[in-house]
């Protein structure tokens, strides 16, 4: 799952792209907005967690563009701004949950999974898809019952594909997905972990739509 982080404060950004890997995270870090807005306008990112004192300007310009093009990208703002007409300006401004500095690293992930969990519409944490269950807390996959042990890109493969069930992702998509800018991609990465997930889940479990990508079916 790609995450967007704003964040200028380097040992703060350190850490946060740090620990946000520990949860799972694959993080692409910026310091300023106009870098975020760039990288908005050119990538794929499920989640962002922006600061609202920016060198350049405020993060609040940042969120009021994406809003404005009509991106529903799950935003989460943190930010040492503690007055209750701040809190108000930035859930206003477009800004999906609001995190106070300084903060526990659990609750920010836990507050990420709830804004992902909202915005694929599900009540529950666990994604269910027939007797396959994926649970984002434990990080952990169940077959009929059975735990199923999948290294971090396979399970993030996995929770993309569950998470956008009934549609086609492209391997470019499943890329950007799993590897930051940093990250060295694999010409043939994409196949090999959908040929292990087969293995594990079952044959039928994603079904490949040639030139276009995979996807796994809803169940009627």
């Amino acid at each position: 799952m790609r995450l967007l982080l704003v964040e200028d404060d380097p040992l703060l950004g350190d850490g946060l792209r740090a620990g946000l890997r520990q949860h799972g995270y694959t993080v692409d870090w910026l310091r300023d907005a106009a870098s975020a807005e760039a990288a908005l306008a050119s990538e794929h990112y499920a989640l962002m967690v922006l600061d609202l004192g920016l060198p350049d300007r405020s993060g609040l310009t940042v969120l009021k563009q994406l809003r404005q093009r009509g991106d529903d990208l799950p935003v989460l703002i943190l930010t040492a701004r503690d007055t209750v007409e701040d809190r108000i300006r930035g859930l206003d401004s477009g800004g999906d949950d609001y995190l106070l500095k300084p903060f526990d690293l659990d609750e920010l992930a836990a507050r990420l999974r709830a804004l992902l969990r909202r915005h694929s519409g599900r009540a529950d944490n666990t994604i269910q898809h027939g007797e396959l269950a994926l649970n984002p807390v434990a990080h952990a996959v169940t077959l009929a019952g059975r735990p199923v042990e999948l290294p971090p890109r396979e399970y993030a493969v996995l929770q993309l594909l569950l998470e956008n069930s009934g549609r086609v992702m492209s391997r470019s998509r499943l890329e950007e997905s799993l590897y930051s800018w940093d990250g060295e991609v694999e010409s043939n990465a994409i196949e090999v972990y959908i040929h292990h997930l087969r293995k594990k889940l079952g044959s039928d479990l994603i079904r490949t739509i040639r030139g276009v990508g995979y996807i796994i079916d809803t169940l009627s």
